[in-house]
């Protein structure tokens, strides 16, 4: 008989939010709003066309290893970790690559915090009709 092992943890909805959400995490915020100065400042279509060569040959490996290391784990990063290389009889410490994770998103989470705090700060200031320095 096949043990089935039930998570704790939450699933998605559907593969399209999945596609979706991992889509949005990859882009990320930086990306929308810096890639059309940067475009312009670096050459244009020269520059769109060594980008887009640098996500197919080292984001996409990354985020597909990222999956797939998701997938088989099926717990947090650090325990993840942790369990694979005890399967492959690997050493322990690959669990630091977990909390090397769990930093980075930590990290990227703080640094969001922030921009979303000005975004706020400019909102309210332009409903109250406080903004200065706007000549539009």
């Amino acid at each position: 008989m096949t043990e089935r092992r039930e998570s704790i943890h939450g699933s998605w909805s559907g593969r399209l939010a999945f596609v979706l959400a991992a889509t949005g995490s990859a882009v990320g915020l930086g990306n929308i709003w810096k890639f059309p100065y940067i475009a312009g400042e670096n050459g244009g279509g020269a520059f769109v066309l060594v980008y887009l060569a640098c996500i197919a040959v080292i984001g996409i490996p990354i985020m597909m290893a990222e999956v797939m290391l998701g997938r088989r784990g099926r717990q947090s990063p650090i325990n993840t970790m942790r369990s694979l290389a005890k399967e492959a009889g690997a050493s322990p410490a690959w669990r630091w690559l977990g909390w090397a994770g769990v930093l980075a998103g930590f990290l990227i989470l703080s640094y969001y915090s922030v921009i979303a705090g000005w975004a706020l700060a400019y909102v309210f200031r332009a409903a109250a009709g406080t903004f200065t320095g706007a000549t539009a």
